[in-house]
């Protein structure tokens, strides 16, 4: 009789994560980079490989020794810059693709930033990095603050570490500087005629939403021009071939709720108009699904511009699915989808008719599929976890439908573990955001749960994108409500349907996640087990200590403290706290300055002070996203802790 094998944690080491890849100027090639652990070294690298798509042959690039990422072709094809961290901090490197060793370009004291491009002769690369200029050691000399958000989750303090743009002449080797104005300014690039480059200008000194870019345009004298600003959110800009407009996906400031969709927008640079090329979609454009994997590669690409100018190309959400959509940029508004299926799509580039892109689903891993636009046809490029999954009995799950409390349609799924019998001891898993969702795309936590005979419930609760803004905006100013009432429906439904066994459930989830893992267990006691991971707990004090608690907590709830302290308090899962029975346990990242640690430290003082059994995993040098894109002793103390957690008190019954 042969062993079902099932998905343990020391799988995490033997997976290939695919983030990030570009087409050769003739179409005819790929660059793509591939995350993947060294579980005796204890540490992520990210290596290049080269794929020519009519022979199928691919080429390993660099020596997998280090993090090499964000591939980018010169226009004649001759060679390929990218980021590296060999020499310790991240620099500029150069590949020649017929073969030979990388050659360095930069040597900046604090490295450079994720974004490069070339421009449109070959001569110049531009990118972004912090400045070389001496600073004080802000971590252990005294200095004094004047910016609104003076720290940034995964960057630190922002005196310190905002990045402006640089050019680099190949010619000498030379480097310029283009901006100099206290903001961290990103993602470079170029005008179509070469003379100009536009970036993303975020982190302003007197700007509270530190998350949200202006698009500004800076010359190669330093000259900035800037084209669009204060808007509630901006991503994903590029230039039309003409370099005469800008596609973006956004959303201005128009007084709508948080949460409300995107659309994606035409700006012409002459006239400063505006022109929405989506306003009849009915889910916004540019979200992404919740995956807990290192996929920021995949996230960086922005819009798409088709060789006429004529069509764009980005993502859009719709419930449990992201998929790529042909945007038409003039005349009537036209919006129709080009991939299809169970499945998250990320676009990575377009040479001519090639659509390069990344597709992922709940048992793989992205994988490398190019489009051809002018036939309709797809191919599978890459395979790159196929090996490794072939012995491992996968999950099957199941998707879910039910009404909620007010009647409101939710949208779930159960992930069945390969062995047992329903109903199983089973796990709810939150996403966060709140403003985000889950659905078809891989995530190891789940199928980790799965491999241990937990069936897995995630949902996409009240205040999820991808189902209409009526849906993820319901929630503000009512955390707690609504969104709590959608959770628990759903744990309904799975018990109603044989899956879920009652007397053995857990509850977790990240951020906006554990916030609901928290006030969960100060509503109800049907849970044997919850795991909050950087929580929000007390929307006072989030306010004050947060990066983004200035704005996010206005935006949320309506107002500032002051203003709707009755709204903050009964928000807040700090005030319930003192009702929880359940066994806990906080797992809090020590430099989340997203959620900080502050807010795990009150839950558990309350949690303790009353009774309840709780523990608290301390995770030094985290930042939010530390226990499943950090360092991996981190991720690997998480996975740990959470087996060991469950398997305590859920599987006990």
């Amino acid at each position: 009789m042969s062993i079902v094998r099932t998905m343990q944690k020391e799988d995490l080491f033997e997976l290939r994560f695919l983030n990030g890849g570009a087409l050769s100027p003739d179409g005819e090639r790929v660059a793509y980079c591939v995350n993947k652990i060294n579980a005796k070294a204890d540490k992520e690298y990210s290596t290049i490989y080269l794929l020519d798509m009519t022979s199928g042959e691919t080429l390993q690039m660099t020596n997998g020794e280090a993090i090499d990422r964000a591939p980018r072709w010169s226009p004649d094809g001759q060679s390929v810059a990218f980021i590296s961290d060999r020499g310790n901090k991240s620099q500029l490197y150069l590949l020649p693709t017929d073969g030979g060793e990388a050659r360095q370009l930069t040597d900046f004291k604090r490295g450079i930033g994720d974004g490069i491009a070339w421009s449109p002769d070959g001569k110049l690369i531009a990118f972004s990095a912090a400045p070389d200029a001496d600073a004080p050691n802000l971590h252990s000399e005294p200095y004094r603050l004047d910016r609104t958000v003076y720290r940034f989750d995964g960057i630190g303090y922002l005196d310190d570490a905002v990045h402006d743009i640089y050019i680099l002449d190949l010619a000498d080797g030379a480097t310029r500087q283009l901006t100099d104005d206290r903001g961290n300014n990103s993602n470079p690039r170029w005008a179509p005629d070469g003379r100009s480059v536009l970036y993303d200008a975020n982190m302003r000194f007197d700007n509270s939403r530190a998350m949200t870019p202006d698009l500004k345009l800076v010359d190669l004298d330093g000259r900035q021009t800037v084209l669009l600003e204060d808007w509630a959110s901006v991503e994903n800009a590029s230039f039309t071939p003409d370099g005469r407009r800008i596609v973006f996906v956004g959303r201005p400031d128009d007084g709508k709720p948080i949460g409300a969709k995107s659309d994606c927008y035409v700006l012409d640079i002459a006239s400063g108009d505006i022109d929405c090329r989506t306003a009849a979609l009915d889910v916004g454009v540019g979200g992404y699904l919740i995956m807990d994997m290192p996929i920021a590669g995949l996230k960086a690409c922005n819009v798409l511009v088709s060789d006429d100018g004529e069509n764009a190309f980005a993502m859009v959400q719709r419930g449990g699915t992201d998929h790529i959509y042909r945007i038409a940029l003039s005349g009537r508004e036209d919006c129709q989808p080009l991939t299809e299926g169970d499945c998250a799509v990320f676009p990575m580039d377009l040479r001519g008719a090639q659509l390069l892109h990344a597709r992922s689903n709940l048992n793989s891993p992205p994988d490398v599929f190019v489009s051809d636009l002018a036939d309709g046809s797809t191919r599978q490029l890459t395979a790159l976890n196929d090996d490794t999954l072939a012995p491992i009995a996968l999950p099957h799950t199941e998707r879910l439908l039910w009404d909620s409390v007010d009647g409101a349609q939710v949208e779930g799924w159960y992930m069945k573990p390969a062995v047992g019998d329903a109903p199983y001891p089973t796990i709810l898993y939150i996403h966060g955001g709140p403003n985000a969702a889950y659905g078809y795309g891989f995530q190891f936590d789940f199928q980790m749960l799965a491999g241990a005979g937990y069936g897995v419930l995630f949902l996409n609760h009240r205040a999820s994108t991808g189902y209409g803004d009526d849906f993820s905006t319901a929630i503000k100013g009512d955390w707690g409500n609504l969104d709590y009432q959608d959770l628990m429906s759903g744990v309904d439904c799975a018990i109603a349907r044989g899956l879920a066994d009652a007397d053995r459930l857990g509850v977790c989830g990240t951020s906006g996640g554990g916030n609901l893992s928290c006030w969960i267990i100060g509503q109800t006691d049907r849970f044997k087990a919850a795991i909050p991971h950087n929580p929000v707990a007390n929307w006072r004090s989030f306010y004050g200590t947060s990066d983004i608690g200035i704005w996010f907590s206005v935006e949320q709830l309506g107002g500032h403290p002051h203003e709707i302290p009755e709204v903050y308090d009964r928000c807040s899962p700090i005030t319930y706290a003192h009702r929880c029975r359940t066994p806990t346990l906080l797992v809090q990242c020590e430099i989340d300055w997203r959620c900080p640690a502050e807010q795990s430290e009150q839950f558990y003082t309350v949690l303790k002070a009353n009774g309840c059994p709780v523990e608290m995993l301390r995770q030094p040098g985290g930042y939010h996203g530390g226990s499943t894109s950090g360092a991996i002793n981190l991720r690997r103390a998480h996975n740990d802790a959470m087996l060991e957690w469950f398997n305590r008190y859920v599987l006990a019954g």
